[in-house]
């Protein structure tokens, strides 16, 4: 493969949902892309969506940018890929997008065929899979047992480029995948056609969130061009940028080394990579180094249950208790759990997180500083939604009422709703930071080709 024997992949944004530049789209299709590929989601949203195997984004915002992205293709006449399809790359989520998908082949008088990838786990099979010694933890490392994966709802694997690439040998015009790497839908093909491995990888963790690499993430589309010796940025937007900077630096996004990036049989190594401008808009990126593992391994990640969750919100305005807001909410939940914990027999958690000081990161905020107004919102989780319900009427009176001192007159907050309790429903959490040993990587993945439309 020579420098001019490329393979480019149009990125049309960092995740679907998210929105893009469709002049930026269009520019990028007459650039006639070898794929386009894109990402469905992530694990940034938390655990809920893994937890129910369901999308974050609007059932309506998906399908218009993906009816947007299907017409694109057709122009193209390329491949269009999608990992981690409906947030969180569940087998019910990909089933949810293969339906969009059927949809609007319909509407549209398209005759597709579609390869579906799916990831999803038995959590049986897995805790044999512990049990065979052939799961194993990453930093930090958590106590993984048989009965916390038989507790997940759901389980993923996280697929690398080998899988991708399975499905695209099926001639598929479209590929949806449940959970990937970020970086496997793009590294994919380049890698199939024989392009520099290190920069494949490399390429491809520089698109995986479209623009944000250049100085105008928010134009979304960005192509990556691939070839025998690395690969070069050139964004799509027409006032977007790339330089040296932005693209150099993208290796510190979601990554605690910027120099190494793991992805399923082994890691990036960006330690010698050189980046130079081009021109005023993309950059070129040679030196980049792959290094095979002794071991296949793919990421996995699950969600289980974690107890019914109601809420409540509270104001706090008076000067006296803004001044004093710490310890009159430390009184408030020494309080009511003892109260609570009187009357119930079930456990449950009960805790009261200052708004407008430090309710993101709590105590390990050291600069919070308080203003004329606190919002209290609490919180109680618990085994069942009664029991968490019940705990927030508790506190109920606590929030409305509670005064600083036993000598002073019952104050009065304000709910900013009525009723103050607000169920939240059931809640998850995740339970797995391991990876899975693997003899070949289609072990645990499925693949099945439907040809849709009229």
């Amino acid at each position: 493969m020579t420098h001019s024997n490329v393979t480019k992949i149009l990125i049309p944004s960092g995740a679907l949902g998210l929105g893009y530049d469709r002049a930026a789209l269009a520019r990028g299709v007459a650039e006639s892309p070898d794929l386009i590929a894109i990402d469905g989601g992530s694990t940034d949203s938390g655990p809920h969506y893994l937890g129910t195997g369901t999308s974050k984004y609007s059932r309506g915002s998906i399908k218009a940018e993906w009816r947007e992205l299907m017409q694109a293709r057709a122009a193209a006449q390329v491949p269009l890929v999608i990992g981690t399809a409906g947030t969180c790359g569940a087998d019910s989520a990909v089933d949810w997008l293969v339906d969009i998908t059927k949809e609007i082949a319909d509407e549209e008088g398209m005759t597709l065929k579609v390869a579906v990838l799916k990831s999803g786990q038995s959590p049986t099979r897995m805790a044999k899979a512990l049990v065979d010694g052939r799961i194993h933890p990453l930093e930090p490392v958590t106590e993984l047992t048989s009965e916390v994966l038989e507790s997940c709802t759901n389980i993923v694997a996280l697929a690398g480029a080998e899988q991708i690439q399975r499905a695209l040998e099926t001639g598929a015009d479209i590929v949806i995948a449940g959970r990937t790497t970020d970086t496997a839908t793009i590294a994919a093909l380049p890698l199939m056609r024989g392009c520099h491995a290190g920069g494949a990888w490399h390429g491809a963790k520089i698109g995986e969130c479209g623009a944000l690499a250049t100085t105008s993430p928010n134009t979304g589309t960005i192509m990556i061009s691939f070839d025998a010796q690395g690969f070069t940025v050139e964004p799509m937007g027409e006032a977007a940028q790339a330089t040296p900077y932005t693209v150099s630096a993208h290796m510190l996004y979601e990554n605690s080394n910027p120099h190494q990036l793991y992805e399923p049989g082994g890691h990036l190594d960006v330690t010698d990579a050189q980046y130079t401008a081009l021109d005023d808009r993309s950059v070129r990126v040679t030196g980049s180094t792959w290094v095979p593992g002794a071991q296949y391994t793919v990421k996995l990640e699950g969600a289980r249950s974690g107890g019914f969750q109601t809420v409540s919100l509270a104001l706090v305005r008076e000067p006296r208790y803004v001044e004093n807001i710490r310890e009159w909410v430390a009184d408030i939940e020494a309080k009511c759990t003892a109260k609570a914990k009187e009357r119930l027999n079930d456990p449950f958690t009960l805790e009261l997180r200052l708004i407008g000081a430090d309710a993101t990161l709590g105590n390990l905020d050291k600069t919070a500083t308080i203003g004329s107004e606190v919002g209290v919102l609490g919180i109680v989780t618990a085994p069942t939604e009664a029991i968490s319900r019940e705990v927030a009427k508790i506190l109920n009176p606590y929030l409305l009422h509670h005064p600083l001192s036993e000598q002073e007159e019952m104050p009065t907050f304000a709910f900013p709703f009525s009723p103050a309790e607000m169920s939240r429903g059931e809640i998850y959490e995740f339970c797995l930071n391991h990876v899975l040993e693997l003899t070949e990587p289609m072990e645990v993945f499925r693949l099945e080709v439907l040809e849709v439309g009229k």
